[in-house]
């Protein structure tokens, strides 16, 4: 039985299937409804099942000398830092337009809603999941709009404390079950030693329900493919088409060859971690008969004869009775001559022959 389980547009996610892979696409459009497009089309090329945006309403999500402080430099779109993040936003056109391009790729398009009117917007929009950001994971009331809107939610943790994930998750699961929780630092870029993929583990255990990913701002896939083998389901990375971009997301995304990379090192991970069972397979078969041993005669042994110790070695191939049934061997009379080499079989052995006292002797 799945105890945890997951479902995004078409997809299920659960313990048993490959990890589902989100690039995160963010503001690396720079504000371009064209680039946005061939980041989708890219994306779904190198194998990811969805592509992700970030929303904000910058006018109720800013405190008015934040939205109006200048915000100058290489990375900026707009002389304060309000005009710099209106400048990337993208409207209900675009949106509409970019989920008829995930559509037609056949891949999942969802956003990252910064606040409330967001949510709503993306709603409105029908997008099949909502991201919460790290920076949000605090913030209650956002999470639990977020909740009602009846979306499954992925929700990044970096920056947070277990305590605070925990206040996360009693304020979504009550009101809305379909939850991806992700392990997150925040750190950009993340080096290995800041990762700690072993709260993997930890959230799964805590919350034997939810799916668990890893959203990783880390260098390169490797690191997202142990992930997976902890038990992360959901994937995400940063994804750009040029790490020399202005801008503050593209010198720790993927490109698209590195994007490639990724799912189908998930998948090869996926492949190899197979099922919890121990069994030989079918394809170990020729390898445990040519490596493996069996009980033969350790010389031309007679019909009637006692078998011993001495009369007995393990030799390879491994096709006949295993060296764990030598007891079933000894002590056991030959039916018939075996030459040496000769693998033993129960068809071969008697048992001995005992004598019962008395037993000629007529009754009292």
């Amino acid at each position: 039985m799945t105890l945890r389980e997951l479902r995004i547009g078409g997809r299920r996610i659960s313990d048993d299937t490959e990890a589902y892979v989100i690039a995160e696409i963010g503001h690396n459009h720079e504000g371009s409804l064209e680039r946005a497009e061939e980041l989708f089309r890219q994306a779904a090329a190198a194998g990811a099942h969805a592509a992700k945006l970030q929303k904000r309403d910058n006018w109720s999500l800013f405190t008015k000398a934040m939205y109006n402080e200048p915000y100058t430099g290489r990375n900026s779109y707009g002389p304060t830092y309000g005009l710099h993040r209106e400048a990337l936003e993208f409207g209900r056109a675009e949106y509409v337009h970019l989920a008829g391009v995930a559509a037609e790729l056949g891949i999942d398009f969802m956003s990252t809603a910064f606040d409330q009117p967001s949510v709503d917007f993306l709603v409105d929009v029908d997008l099949p999941a909502i991201k919460i950001a790290s920076a949000d994971v605090t913030n209650t009331p956002l999470l639990a709009y977020a909740a009602k809107a009846d979306k499954p939610l992925v929700l990044s943790t970096g920056g947070a404390t277990m305590d605070e994930v925990r206040r996360a998750c009693d304020t979504i699961l009550p009101l809305n079950p379909n939850l991806a929780l992700l392990q997150c630092t925040a750190v950009y870029p993340a080096a290995p030693s800041d990762l700690n993929l072993s709260v993997i583990t930890t959230y799964r255990e805590e919350y034997p329900h939810t799916v668990i990913g890893f959203s990783g701002h880390d260098l390169g896939p490797e690191l997202s493919w142990v992930a997976y083998a902890l038990g992360a389901r959901v994937i995400e990375k940063h994804f750009t088409l040029d790490h020399s971009r202005p801008g503050s997301d593209h010198h720790f995304s993927l490109d698209a060859p590195q994007l490639a990379d990724l799912t189908a090192g998930l998948r090869r991970t996926h492949e190899a971690l197979g099922e919890p069972v121990k069994r030989r397979s079918d394809s170990e078969a020729k390898a445990v008969r040519k490596m493996g041993k069996k009980l033969v005669a350790a010389r031309d042994l007679p019909a009637g004869h006692v078998v011993t110790e001495q009369d007995v070695a393990c030799k390879s191939p491994g096709d006949g009775m295993k060296p764990y049934q030598l007891d079933e061997v000894l002590g056991r009379v030959l039916r018939v001559d075996i030459a040496e080499d000769t693998g033993f079989g129960p068809e071969m052995l008697a048992e001995p022959v005992v004598a019962v006292a008395g037993a000629n002797h007529g009754a009292d």
